[in-house]
């Protein structure tokens, strides 16, 4: 599995001018970058991520028009907090970290605090997400922390064509960059190694 496709659905709505309404599907996909990886032991598994963001489940971000008012609405087709488990889980996948047929040690599971595409004059998207690691025969979270990704393109021109291609790459890397900086994070990994357990990876190995 080298791409993971979050499949998501960008439902656009003009508000009052239904005639120009669109309804467009895109997909989100994790790009490992090759040989930037850190890889560890096959000792995680991926539990459920909690919406927190204040917005429905489904509601992705709004293209608006210069005065500010919403003229499309993305929509995800499965909830965010699936999409953001679905990535954590491909991350950990390419680096070897994510545990087959059971019995991981870890558990990652936390809380969607934004993923957001938007559109006013600069296209825009931004991911922010909690990520907790418990330790599964315990039940104890041994880590938690939160991460951010951001990604913003040059203004867009009305009239160059649709920019749902555009956010659709800013959100993929947003929430790339949040959750290769938790994966990756060396006080994640240096904290599952501490207090008598053996360290849970060695740097640099290919």
């Amino acid at each position: 599995m080298k791409r993971l496709f979050l499949t998501a659905l960008c439902s656009l709505a003009i508000l009052g001018l239904p005639s120009c309404t669109n309804t467009s599907t895109v997909t989100l996909d994790y790009v490992p970058v090759p040989g930037a990886v850190v890889r560890g032991a096959p000792e995680f598994s991926v539990g459920a991520f909690a919406n927190k963001r204040g917005v429905p489940s489904h509601i992705l971000g709004r293209v608006r028009l210069p005065v500010g008012m919403p003229v499309d609405t993305i929509q995800t087709a499965v909830p965010v907090e699936t999409v953001v488990a679905n990535a954590f889980a491909h991350a950990l996948h390419e680096r070897g970290m994510l545990t087959e047929g059971g019995g991981a040690r870890y558990l990652l599971t936390g809380d969607v605090l934004n993923l957001d595409a938007q559109l006013l004059v600069h296209p825009y998207a931004y991911a922010k997400v909690r990520v907790n690691v418990v330790e599964v025969g315990a039940g104890r979270v041994l880590f938690s922390k939160v991460y951010t990704g951001e990604r913003q393109s040059t203004a867009y021109r009305p009239g160059s064509g649709s920019p749902v291609p555009l956010l659709q790459e800013l959100t993929s890397r947003a929430l790339q960059d949040a959750v290769d900086r938790a994966v990756d994070d060396p006080a994640l990994r240096s904290q599952l190694g501490a207090g008598g357990l053996r360290p849970r990876y060695v740097p640099g190995m290919l």
